[in-house]
């Protein structure tokens, strides 16, 4: 799945596209801390997130299949 992480600087909107999830949180974290650029979000072609919002999605998803691995249950594709 690709992702896109979308910023704004000095008026002009800025887009990169990771082939990870893992790589668009790296990304979304470089500009909205190191690069101070605003409004950083993540979309996954469905929905934007806030950083915050995406960490707390990927978590989920990562407590999901590891309980899933564990039991034995396949999760269920998002």
């Amino acid at each position: 799945m690709k992702f896109v992480v979308k910023s704004f600087y000095d008026g002009h909107v800025l887009t990169v596209a990771t082939e990870t999830a893992k790589e668009a949180f790296a990304k979304s974290i470089e500009w909205h801390f190191v690069e101070r650029f605003t409004n950083v979000c993540i979309s996954d072609g469905i929905k934007n997130y806030t950083i915050a919002e995406f960490a707390s999605a990927m978590a989920l998803t990562e407590i999901r299949n590891t309980v899933g691995a564990a039991s034995g249950v396949k999760p269920k594709a998002k």
